[in-house]
């Protein structure tokens, strides 16, 4: 005689309709955030919110830009040197943005070598591109003498609409300050990869699970936004 096995086929719970149905189809997003780590999470939730904050700045930017009556400064005669006995339009806005979009890429390479788990070459990439990104700091630093040198403050300047210095220094002061804070977070990622902190999971600030190099990837996500908004800044700025 055969038994016959009877199996029963689980189905799954019947949707719960009302608020509780509502409330469970947003819970169900969950899902999508269980392989995800914190430090990543956290870093994706900040950009989100700066984003927010460096879109507010260029809106503002925009609406004191098309509703003076003063005519706008000329970007090309603003941001321009003084070289071989002529004014060169541009010239260092344009090696800025080289500079910092080059460090995008050795940023991409540190993390590709991170999850190699080749500390050296990863550690030296992250170190160019914090030179990389210190120089264009310095480049702005640079670029904010020279104009105050010529009379531009937040509250005026001599080549017309007096809302330019204002706009200017808060949102390329903000982005600079931002690229600052990246340069010293590559700074002290970059020595502990080059020490093999991630391998022997050495205490301390940013040290993540042994051989796991994810903090190098959140860092470059930080980087990539910093160069994002540049471009934004680059295109508002100085193009417009």
């Amino acid at each position: 005689m055969t038994d016959v096995v009877e199996t029963e086929t689980r189905l799954p719970p019947p949707r719960p309709g009302g608020l509780r149905g509502f409330a469970s189809d947003w819970a169900s997003d969950q899902r999508t955030f269980k392989n995800v780590s914190w430090g990543k999470a956290m870093m994706w939730i900040f950009l989100l919110s700066d984003t927010f904050v460096f879109g507010c700045f260029l809106l503002a930017y925009m609406s004191a830009r098309m509703s003076t009556s003063v005519p706008w400064p000329n970007p090309s005669e603003v941001f321009a040197l003084h070289i071989g006995g002529q004014n060169v339009p541009l010239i260092l806005i344009a090696i800025m943005t080289f500079v910092l979009i080059s460090s995008s890429g050795t940023m991409a390479m540190a993390v590709n070598y991170g999850y190699r788990r080749d500390r050296r070459k990863t550690a030296l990439l992250m170190l160019l591109t914090a030179i990389f990104g210190a120089a264009f700091v310095g480049m702005q630093a640079f670029e904010w003498t020279k104009l105050i040198s010529e009379g531009v403050r937040p509250w005026g300047n001599p080549w017309g609409a007096a809302q330019f210095g204002s706009t200017f220094f808060m949102i390329t002061g903000f982005h600079g300050t931002h690229v600052t804070i990246g340069v010293i977070f590559l700074l002290i990622v970059a020595r502990k990869v080059w020490r093999g902190d991630f391998d022997t999971q050495k205490r301390g600030f940013f040290t993540s699970r042994k051989g796991h190099y994810e903090i190098v990837e959140i860092t470059g996500l930080y980087w990539h936004f910093v160069d994002l908004v540049w471009v934004f800044i680059f295109a508002f700025f100085y193009l417009w």
